[in-house]
Formats: C-alpha cells, structure tokens, sequence
C-alpha cells in the first residue's frame, strides 16, 4: 500500500478499465486512487432519468469490480460540487497529481477548467487526455484553419487526416493501490423505491458494463455488420450495434470501435465484398455524427439551448401541451409514431429511423419547440446524450446551415412501410391494432369499416384518430414560414434603423412556458431479446472563446459564484402539471425562452471559457506527443463558402439535397456567432 504521493484517476464517461488513458497514465505514475463522483445536481437541468441512473449504477459495479481484480477499490463520492470533492479526496489520499478525460459539454468544460485552475493552485498536477473521440474538435479545421459547417466536410476532413486515431489501449495488468484508509465510499443511490420494478426489466435486455460492452461490439461486428447497408432501416429487427449506451457511459472506447471495424473492411475489401465495404461506410458515418455532435458542442457550447441559424427564433413554434401529451402517451392517431413513444417509454430505447420520425413529426406536424422533445428524450432514453441528441433535434428542425430542408414532412404512413413493411413493430407495440391487415396498418383512418370491426378497432375510442392531418400541417407549415420571415425583416429594418440590437439577440423574444411533465401508465416490456502553466501538449483539453472573434472582454468572476449560479441557470424544461389533451395552444412570435438568461452561469462561463487558452500541462497517454503550434484557443468565424456544403444522404436521416432556407433566402444561412444567438426554440 502506499502512504502517499498517489495519483488520483477520476472516472466520469469513461467507466472502463482497457483504453482509458487518464487510467493508464495514473498506473504509470505509480499508486492509483480511482474515484467517481455523483453530482447529478451540478446538471441542473439536465439530471440524468431514471433508465441512465439504472444504467450508471450497473455500470458502476462492473468497473468497482474490475478495478479490485487489478488491485484498487473504485471510490464513490455523493457530492453537489465535483471540485471540492475533489479537494476533499486529495487531502485524505495525499495525492499529488489529477488524471481525467475530456468531456465535450458546456458545463463539463467550464468545470474541467475550473478543477485546473484550483488545483494547479494548491500544488495539484493535473493532466487531462482524450478518451471519447477519433480526433479532438481542435485538430478538425478546414484549410484556413476555422471549424467546418457541415457534416460532410467535418467527416471527410476526419478520414485524410495525415494521422490515424491512436490505437487503442490494453487494460492495465495491475495496479499498485494508494491509502485509502481514510477516504471512505459514499453510498450512492440512483433509484428509488418506484422505480426498482420498472428497472428489474431492464436487465432483460441491457447488460451494462465495459466487457459487456466489448461483447455487444464483437456480437455486432461478426454478424449485423455486414449486412448493415441493407437492414439498417429496418425497425422490426435487431439490425443496429446497440452500441450507444455503452458509448455515451464510455464503456466501449469509439477508437476501438473504429479500429476493428476498420479492419473488417480491408478483409472485405480484399475479398471483394463490396456490400460489407458499404456497410462498413455507413457505420462508419454514424459514428462520424456521434464525433460531430462533440464538435459542435465545443465550436456552439449552448447548440442544445439555441438555433445556430440566427432566423429561426422567429418560428412561430406552438405552444400546444395537448399535442405534446399525446405525442408523449403515443396518441397520436399515426401508429408508427404512436409505437414508437409507447416502444421508448417502456423501454428507454429507440432504434434510429423511428428516432428520426418521431421528431420530424414533433416538429413539422405538431410544430412544438423542439427543445421540449430533446428534453423528453434526455429523460427517457437509455443512451441520453446531451451532444448527440442536440446534433439530431436541431438537424430534423432545420437550424443547422446543412439540415434537413424544413419544409418537408415525412409521412409517418410511408415511413411505415419502409422501417416496418410487415407491421410487426407496431402490432408489438399497440396491441390494439394487431389484427389489423397488413395493408392497413401504417392508416387504419383508411381502412374499410367491415375490417376496422374485423379487427376490434373503433377509430376515436379504443384508438385515436389523427391529431393532425398531414396536409393540413403542410399548410400550417408554409404559414408559420411566411410569418417567420416577416418577423425576421421587421427585425432586420428595426436593426439597420438603429432600435435594436442585431439579429442575434434575445432580448425581443416572447417567453414561451414549459409545459411539465405528465404522468402515464408504464408498459414494462424489455426492448429487445437477446501545476502553473507549462507547455500545451498535444492531449490538452482546449475550450472555445466565447467571444466575438473580434472582440475579447477582459472580465473576471470568481469561482464561487460559478459554483453557485451552476444549478439554476440552465435552460427550463418541462416538468409535472397536468394539461387538457385537446387544448390548442396560442402561437409564439418569440420562440422558446430560456429562465434566467442574463443569469451568472451564462456570463461566468463565458469568463472561464474565455480565460482558459492556457490550460494547465498534459501528458500524452502514448510514447509519442506532439505539440499544439502556439496553443491557440478556437474561435468559431466560419468562411461562407462552407454553407452550401450538404450533409449526408437521406437514407442516413440526413439531406442531400438543397433545403428549402437555402433555396430560398441564401442569407439565412450565415450563421451567427453564438454569443449573439437568442436562447430560443
């Protein structure tokens, strides 16, 4: 045992022992004090639900387990400031040093800065490496050196890089222990009693854990993979990696992912076996959204928040909390919706082309704000993830310079018949439609009344019809586009006559109420069977200036009050009231609101975000480092020529095609520094 001098290697999305850098550097430093702190509260509005908190404490147990086989406990600290646990832990341990891996979130940067900062102060060494990504947001940039706008070019630029991804590493084959006689475990609790009967199922399906995880990997790679190209729409089967949970919980490290699925496709590719090379392709691409997702949260630290073209706060979104009642309850007449919602509320679980309709009908049929929906997944999903789930809500809403044209509406009934030909997916998940045909079971509002009373169905009592009508929300929409660009102009003139601000302010818009959560009756089926600053080093964590890229304020705000403006100044979510399920809400010129928007938390970490260009020193977890030229800090001023560069294509969930704002207001597609972004829907 050793009495001191130890390191500390502090777990947050990283819960696994093989590739995990921070680990590996503290095994090389000498004795190893591993530790998780749960702080759910510095979330804020973001704390985790309750199938993430099931999958946190399973995933937890692994690692402790794992981590005593190799020789240390895992420590576990209940905390609602992670920093001064940290301190806490320090002093009782001894240690001396501080390893971690990055994280990509607004708050977690803000944090991860500050936990430098302090602890450089107090003697700490603290290093810091990257353990989610193929490569960090700062080593992404077009030819001029500024971030990309579009999916396509990010990806492409990501697959020359002159470097390939670091190759992932071995699990450590021991690690010496540090004192931890007088630093006990909390015990953590992340359910509570009514909750347990609905999370015992989970474990039907879900194993939560780093080896399991490299099971469902090699499960995946050795069987779907190669006929993923082809079955990957497909609802009604296990055709996806299932990967994404153990992804976002950093149980399986995206390098090692990457890495095996490479050389799947050089074996194909030497058989040639074009299909699999495909497949391969497409996987690949789906990873490349889940980096590009980080991306753009570090180059717009609050895309989950805002839109990032600066026109789209004048949607008229509405304000409608019948219709998000029923989308949430799956009534909303269109049954792959339907089933859908009622498959992620049981479940915690969707595969991802239902994930896609879902959204494009909360969006464009229902027109409700689209935060409310990110927020309602973030709640129910297993696989949560605040960058992913942000890429995808702003993509399907057309707030993104390459989105999905946001005139379209998919058609949940032709939908169906492409993700569920069979009808089996909604037979399993609205059982009151099982012994509908075939024919009829993506519109049974078409369906003959003889069959309707063949099959037990009376359309308005024991199944709704359709809230909305397809064609109507198509007019609808066209009108909420008009109104749109009217308030933009008038805008536009207010600013150019000197009475406003600029486009990029929030300070016109209307606040829109959330509406809160509503209880429903749960469905308990599992989802599927089977020290000061030194040199900048390559790994060092790097934030984004928060800053006009013309512009530097030269402010300060002390640590304390970003500690305690943390909690109540993220943006408002919806949370329990009951609603009438037919009411029809009134129309907003503003958009979404976000409470307390002039609120410390914005302004501090902007601050820290802004001061933290020189990080404290980092060590490469490999043999060789390579040194960041100047260590200078991004700033996100995009070159216009990237706007019209296009995302994927559609059968991926992503357009190909020109969207409608391009084609017809090309100037919608300058996008705004976020700084000047107004926090709207």
């Amino acid at each position: 045992m050793s009495s001191g001098g130890c390191s500390i290697v502090w777990f947050r999305r990283d819960l696994r022992v093989e590739d995990n850098p921070a680990l590996a550097a503290g095994v090389r430093a000498g004795a190893v004090v591993a530790v998780f702190i749960w702080a759910p509260d510095e979330e804020g509005q973001y704390y985790p639900g309750r199938v993430s908190r099931w999958w946190i404490k399973n995933s937890l147990a692994h690692l402790d387990s794992s981590l005593r086989s190799l020789g240390t406990p895992l420590i576990t600290k209940r905390s609602t400031d992670s920093v001064s646990s940290l301190l806490e832990v320090i002093k009782s341990t001894g240690a001396n040093q501080l390893f971690f891996n990055h994280l990509y979130d607004p708050l977690s940067l803000v944090r991860d800065h500050r936990a430098k900062e302090i602890l450089t102060a107090q003697g700490i060494t603290v290093r810091s490496f990257n353990s989610d990504l193929l490569y960090e947001p700062w080593e992404v940039n077009d030819a001029h050196g500024q971030p990309f706008t579009t999916f396509a070019a990010f990806w492409e630029r990501c697959l020359s890089m002159p470097y390939d991804p670091q190759a992932p590493l071995l699990p450590p084959k021991r690690i010496i222990p540090g004192d931890v006689s007088r630093c006990k475990s909390d015990t953590l609790v992340f359910e509570d009693e009514s909750e347990k009967a609905s999370n015992a199922l989970l474990a039907r399906a879900w194993s939560p854990g780093w080896s399991n995880a490299d099971k469902a990997l090699t499960t995946f790679i050795n069987g779907p993979l190669i006929e993923y190209s082809k079955n990957r729409r497909k609802a009604d089967s296990a055709t996806t990696s299932f990967l994404s949970p153990h992804l976002h919980f950093g149980e399986v490290s995206v390098k090692k992912v990457f890495h095996l699925v490479r050389i799947k496709q050089v074996f194909w590719a030497n058989e040639g076996n074009k299909a699999g090379e495909e497949s391969v392709n497409l996987f690949l691409k789906s990873i490349g959204l889940r980096e590009y997702s980080r991306y753009i949260s570090f180059n717009h630290p609050y895309s989950h928040e805002r839109p990032l073209l600066g026109h789209l706060k004048f949607f008229p979104w509405v304000v409608d909390e019948g219709y998000f009642k029923a989308w949430r309850q799956g009534r909303t007449g269109y049954p792959l919706v339907d089933a859908g919602m009622r498959e992620l509320w049981a479940t915690g679980w969707l595969h991802d082309r239902i994930r896609v309709v879902v959204s494009s009908f909360f969006v464009k049929v229902l027109q409700l704000p689209w935060r409310w929906g990110m927020k309602y997944f973030w709640d129910t999903l297993l696989d949560a993830d605040l960058e992913s789930d942000a890429l995808g809500w702003q993509y399907i809403s057309g707030t993104l310079p390459d989105s999905r044209e946001f005139d379209r509406i998919d058609n949940p009934q032709f939908e169906g018949y492409k993700c569920d030909p069979n009808g089996e997916y909604v037979r399993r998940w609205l059982p009151e439609l099982a012994r509908l045909p075939t024919e009829w079971i993506h519109h049974p509002w078409n369906a003959p009344e003889s069959v309707l009373q063949a099959a037990g169905i009376e359309l308005g009592s024991n199944y709704p019809l359709p809230i909305v009508g397809i064609e109507a929300a198509k007019v609808r929409l066209q009108e909420a586009f008009i109104q749109m660009w009217q308030q933009e102009a008038a805008s536009r003139a207010a600013m150019e006559n000197g009475t406003e601000e600029g486009l990029g302010d929030s300070s016109e818009s209307t606040p829109i109420a959330f509406p809160q959560d509503i209880q429903m009756e749960e469905r308990l089926e599992p989802v599927r069977n089977n020290p000061p600053h030194g040199t900048r080093r390559y790994e060092d964590q790097m934030v984004p200036s928060i800053t006009s890229s013309h512009v530097r304020v030269e402010e300060e705000e002390t640590s304390s009050d970003l500690r305690n403006s943390a909690a109540d100044s993220r943006a408002e979510v919806p949370i329990n009231v009951n609603t009438q399920q037919n009411a029809r809400g009134t129309v907003n010129q503003g958009g979404l609101h976000t409470v307390n928007r002039n609120t410390r938390l914005q302004n501090n970490a902007t601050t820290w975000l802004r001061n933290a260009a020189e990080d404290s020193t980092a060590e490469s977890s490999s043999s060789t480092r390579r040194e960041r030229d100047g260590g200078i800090v991004p700033v996100w001023s995009p070159t216009a020529s990237n706007f019209s560069e296009q995302f994927v294509d559609d059968e991926n969930g992503l357009g190909a095609t020109s969207s409608f704002l391009q084609r017809q207001h090309p100037q919608s597609h300058q996008l705004m520094n976020w700084t000047r972004l107004p926090q709207t829907g």
